[in-house]
């Protein structure tokens, strides 16, 4: 599985998971390196991972667990190849569906010390790994994109990391954010209220948000599948949901993140005329959830969303240029416009641009 950094180290471990799962999974080797080329890794840098000083482990139903840190030069904004085997069968039930990163399944046993993995099966889906932590220096901090699929990247273009959260990683990067990390904990599907996609917002926040590693801020922006799909003509009256609803899970989400001294953003519900699940009742909501985000003085700081993507003639829909086809998602350039709506002064940077004028 291939995951990308946003900030560098020189320590590393990673986090596996059965969070789902109904019966002991067992991790019978793990490996971490750089990644070359498609799944080619860079040999020097392959470490084998241990579990309390072992090489196997097994995870219990609903538990996680972290591997013993290597020591790795991890460079920022780089590709990490990381291969675990598992030698007994086991149901795929942890999983995170739309990775956008190409993941290499060995027909041959363990190759996690492979170079390479050749005729191997290929998904676009991380298993089983939640988690890659790199010790970075003592000022670092992270930033927790909290979401759906529009934080999770959903058709954006794969093993290219074009997410609105990628593109902000590399805004940082370039306007003096070195030690702020990005952490994308969309999640394609996702509600507020109701599970479907993975749980609700709410159920995952504390193992999403609060549970990782250096938080300083989050980002919020979910919702619209709330609105999509509770409104929708053939919807359960179980799944009804008003703005109130939606305004009160929000208020929840920031008190509690307040709580553990992390500084909320809130995102506003980018249009969605033309969805499949669009209803002129959910764009009410959506508005009156929007205007709340923006005035109501909840969030720490907002971030205008809507204002970036939308038609100025059609505000209901996305700019042609920004349309991906569903009328739901961003394309590339519509993921790079939010990232570029981002006021980096509420992370105490400044952008490049204005940054060189000054110098």
């Amino acid at each position: 599985m291939i995951a990308h950094t946003s900030i560098g180290g020189r320590r590393v471990r990673i986090e596996l998971s059965n969070a789902f799962g109904s019966a002991p999974l067992g991790i019978g080797a793990a490996h971490i390196a750089l990644r070359d080329t498609e799944s080619g890794v860079v040999p020097a840098s392959d470490r084998t991972l241990l579990f309390g000083g072992r090489p196997t482990c097994w995870i219990p139903p609903g538990a996680t667990l972290i591997s013993d840190a290597v020591n790795l030069d991890v460079p920022a904004a780089s590709d990490l190849a990381v291969s675990i085997f598992i030698p007994d069968s086991a149901t795929a039930d942890t999983m995170h569906a739309v990775g956008l990163h190409t993941t290499y399944i060995s027909k041959e046993g363990d190759a996690t010390a492979a170079p390479a993995i050749a005729d191997a099966t290929t998904t676009q889906s991380f298993y089983f790994l939640t988690n890659v932590d790199v010790a970075a220096p003592p000022d670092s901090a992270a930033i927790v994109a909290f979401g759906d699929s529009i934080t999770d990247g959903a058709v954006s273009t794969p093993n290219t990391d074009r997410s609105w959260p990628s593109f902000l990683a590399r805004r940082l990067a370039a306007s003096g954010g070195a030690n702020i990390a990005v952490l994308n904990q969309g999640i394609s599907g996702n509600r507020l209220l109701r599970d479907g996609a993975g749980v609700n917002a709410l159920a995952r926040f504390d193992r999403d948000v609060l549970a990782q590693p250096g938080v300083k801020w989050l980002m919020i922006l979910e919702g619209i599948n709330d609105i999509g799909l509770g409104l929708r003509a053939n919807a359960a009256a179980s799944d009804a949901v008003g703005a109130d609803d939606l305004i009160v899970a929000l208020k929840q989400l920031i008190e509690r993140a307040h709580e553990h001294g992390i500084k909320v953003i809130g995102g506003t519900l980018t249009p969605f005329e033309g969805a499949a699940y669009y209803s002129e009742a959910g764009e009410t909501v959506r508005e009156t959830v929007n205007q709340w985000i923006r005035s109501a003085g909840a969030f720490d700081a907002v971030v205008d969303f809507d204002a970036a993507t939308r038609d100025p003639e059609h505000p209901k829909q996305f700019r042609a240029g920004f349309n991906n086809g569903d009328h739901l998602h961003p394309n590339d350039a519509g993921y790079q416009a939010m990232a570029d709506a981002i006021d980096l002064s509420v992370f105490g940077l400044r952008p490049a641009a204005t940054a060189a004028k000054t110098q």
